[in-house]
């Protein structure tokens, strides 16, 4: 195993960079959908090594319910610097444990608490709530409801409202709330992957605008209602959002340019190939890591475990 159990800790990295390019340089959606799944493979690897060296350095410690054989030399030895290394990393386990449960109660936190507050109103796709305070929000859930106060409706025409809707729908049926979540327990398990949190959270919401963009079929109608809805909004009493809205500036004037062109995959002889190739293999490279560690620890501690 070696030093390879500690190269799923330092890839991520290059999370900071990728983040940068696939956001300039990646259609929205293609963007969220890479940097998502390379932060689950990199989260998920980072936390199987540190769980590896959590079970030598918990092997060593008296009264533990492990097998002996486990702390013995030869066990020890195939992680370099176990004595430091070993111990702390099950301390860094157990916060980051603690950290993503408590991210996954928050969102059953904000859920149940939406839920309370549209209790008594009649069902559908959207839920207006008589308050004069502005704010829109998607509730995931079944299929999901759109969230609106009356005070946000007056603040915004006809078209400016269509757009309102289909943005929030967009989130609904791309099921952002899944990625957000999945980025957020991989930042939480390594903070390294932390970039890639915060630029899908703005990727979601610049997909959901060009999905409001295309229904209505003028961006500058989604630009100037993405931009309004911004500068109405105001924290909701009784609700929270699953998303903060990203920087508006930035997303209103991607919308006032031309839109994006989407790709499954982008050409590899470019800024954004070479971004999505350089995440892949840096997720590939993860994966090969930890899986070679896997196994061998598996291999040494079946192999020091008594009959």
């Amino acid at each position: 195993m070696g030093v390879f159990v500690f190269l799923p800790f330092v890839l991520p990295l290059t999370a900071l960079p990728i983040a940068r390019l696939a956001e300039q340089h990646l259609h929205p959606r293609a963007a969220t959908r890479l940097l998502s799944a390379v932060g689950a493979v990199l989260g998920l690897c980072s936390t199987l090594c540190l769980g590896l060296l959590a079970i030598v350095g918990t092997a060593q410690l008296p009264g533990n319910p492990l097998p002996d054989g486990w702390a013995d030399p030869e066990v020890r030895a195939a992680v370099p610097h176990d004595e430091v290394v070993g111990k702390s990393a099950v301390g860094a386990l157990l916060a980051a444990t603690a950290a993503c449960w408590a991210l996954v109660a928050r969102r059953r936190r904000v859920r149940r608490r939406a839920l309370r507050a549209l209790r008594g109103l009649p069902g559908g796709a959207v839920a207006v709530l008589p308050d004069e305070t502005p704010y829109a929000h998607a509730l995931p859930g079944g299929r999901g409801r759109i969230v609106v106060s009356t005070g946000m409706l007056a603040g915004l025409d006809s078209r400016e409202r269509r757009v309102l809707f289909a943005h929030e729908r967009a989130h609904l049926t791309g099921r952002h709330h899944r990625y957000l979540l999945l980025t957020g327990l991989a930042a939480r398990a390594n903070p390294f992957l932390r970039p890639l949190s915060s630029t899908v959270a703005y990727t979601v919401e610049r997909w959901a605008d060009e999905e409001a963009a295309r229904v209505v079929g003028d961006r500058r109608v989604a630009a100037r209602a993405v931009g309004k809805a911004a500068l109405m909004s105001r924290p909701a009493p009784t609700l929270a959002s699953f998303a903060a809205p990203g920087p508006v500036p930035r997303r209103v004037a991607a919308l006032l340019g031309p839109a994006p062109v989407a790709h499954t995959w982008p050409p590899t002889f470019t800024t954004a190939g070479l971004a999505a190739w350089a995440a892949a293999a840096g997720a590939l490279l993860s994966a090969m890591s930890s899986a070679n560690s896997a196994v061998t620890m598996f291999l040494i501690l079946k192999a020091a475990t008594p009959l």
